[in-house]
């Protein structure tokens, strides 16, 4: 068989989905082409199962504080099997309000691995299929080193997978799956240990962030070893261990868990006959419009080398069908002060610079720092009592905010609210007219001095 679309997608996570759909809005004929479940990455291995994951570990987090406000609660224990089977159900039920989704807007779907056969046409299980304009939105996927016993560990793909809870769990790696699978498996009441090639967690972040995740995490209870050259993964007498460099290790986890980073889902795709270029890590180099090296093909999401948030991919899958196929010729997602949040313990949410890049952008002399560390009230009577963080970083004679930065209880939901500001360019001068909400911590944020 071979069919002419005005436009196909290969990869049905939301990126795809997104630019597919609204491409189809301005009555283009679309085609996607997936050979999983739709969502992605996101939605079935990703962001989604992992926030159900991390909600089930902040509720087990309340009842340990009940007691402090007079609740007698029993706890009879925590049942992995029972979240499980709700979490799995719940991304099924999103898979098919994805394909409800692409059925309602005449979105046609092939399942199947894609690959180029010529510079605009895809081949699907022995079928043909032309168009002008090709989205690449492939995603990426966990990272394995090539070392003695790598097998022994599971990815965050797997850790999904698991039917019990393990009870004694080491995490390799230092960036943000790390961090989250981390904390919420020690919120459940495993016993967590992580491994660092380096001295810190998410390095990218504001030194007082990744600081203040850091201690917080070591005071809970979890185990963060630095500075490791891992050599090999060893399985002893049913359980499992790692060694370093000098043969020094340790052994007695039931689970390892690799989080050391992503890689980009290229390998089949057969670019090079589409004249298609990726960097030395993989990435598929595009311009701020999406463009690939290649005439009429385009790479949005985890497959290229920017902001790789699954909101990021949407808008900027959303931003391509508008110029492609509305005549906006200007649309274009603009990639300066994403916000983002990472579902740690304590959560955090960030916009902006950290303080580092914006005194090396700015010069030392252009930048003022506001930051305040206080206990949330929830806090108030319990005997746990975490410090949350929130700073400004601002520029200029007119102070306006280039960095604003939470740790703590609720920044994950304050920051969207802070990062509007962010991004309309507004003044320490405009936070500190905002009449504060009170009592709340993101009242914070306007009363710093």
């Amino acid at each position: 068989m071979s069919e002419r679309f005005d436009f196909i997608v290969i990869g049905g996570g939301s990126g795809g989905i997104a630019c597919a759909r609204r491409a189809a809005q301005y009555g283009a004929k679309v085609l996607i082409i997936e050979s999983g479940p739709l969502g992605g990455t996101c939605v079935n291995v990703g962001c989604v199962p992992k926030k159900v994951m991390w909600t089930t570990s902040q509720i087990n987090e309340t009842l340990d504080l009940a007691k402090d406000y007079g609740f007698r609660i029993e706890r009879l224990g925590f049942d992995w099997p029972t979240i499980k089977q709700s979490r799995d159900a719940y991304v099924s039920r999103l898979n098919g309000i994805y394909g409800r989704n692409l059925d309602d807007s005449g979105v046609a779907l092939v399942r199947g691995k894609a690959k180029f056969s010529t510079s605009h046409s895809i081949a699907v299980n022995g079928d043909e299929f032309h168009a002008h304009h090709i989205l690449i939105a492939t995603g990426g996927a966990p990272s394995v080193p090539n070392m003695p016993g790598a097998e022994l560990g599971i990815t965050s793909d797997g850790f999904f997978k698991l039917a019990h809870q393990p009870k004694k769990i080491l995490v390799i790696g230092a960036g943000y799956i790390a961090t989250e699978l981390a904390g919420l498996m020690h919120g459940l009441g495993s016993e967590v240990s992580m491994l660092l090639r380096k001295d810190k967690l998410l390095r990218t972040f504001d030194r007082d962030v990744h600081e203040m995740v850091m201690a917080q995490m070591r005071q809970s209870g979890i185990e963060i070893m630095t500075k490791v050259t891992l050599q090999s993964l060893v399985k002893g007498n049913n359980t499992l261990g790692y060694r370093d460099h000098e043969g020094n290790g340790k052994d007695g986890f039931d689970c390892i868990i690799w989080a050391i980073g992503r890689h980009t889902n290229i390998a089949n795709l057969n670019l090079e006959v589409a004249g298609v270029e990726v960097d030395a890590r993989g990435n598929i180099q595009t311009d701020e419009f999406q463009n690939s090296s290649a005439n009429g093909i385009y790479a949005v999401g985890d497959v290229t080398h920017r902001a790789q948030l699954t909101p990021v991919a949407i808008a900027a899958g959303r931003k391509l069908a508008n110029r492609l196929f509305d005549n906006q010729t200007d649309a274009r997602l603009d990639y300066e002060n994403i916000p983002t949040v990472i579902f740690s313990h304590p959560p955090i949410g960030s916009v902006g610079l950290s303080e580092a890049d914006a005194r090396a952008k700015y010069g030392d002399d252009q930048i003022k720092i506001y930051k305040h560390f206080f206990i949330d009230m929830h806090y108030a009577v319990t005997e746990h009592k975490p410090r949350t963080l929130v700073k400004l970083i601002v520029h200029g004679a007119d102070q306006r905010v280039v960095g604003c930065h939470v740790v703590g209880r609720g920044a994950d939901e304050m920051i969207q609210g802070f990062a509007i500001a962010v991004k309309m360019g507004a003044t320490k001068q405009d936070f500190d007219n905002t009449v504060a909400i009170h009592p709340t911590a993101a009242e914070e944020l306007v009363t710093l001095r």
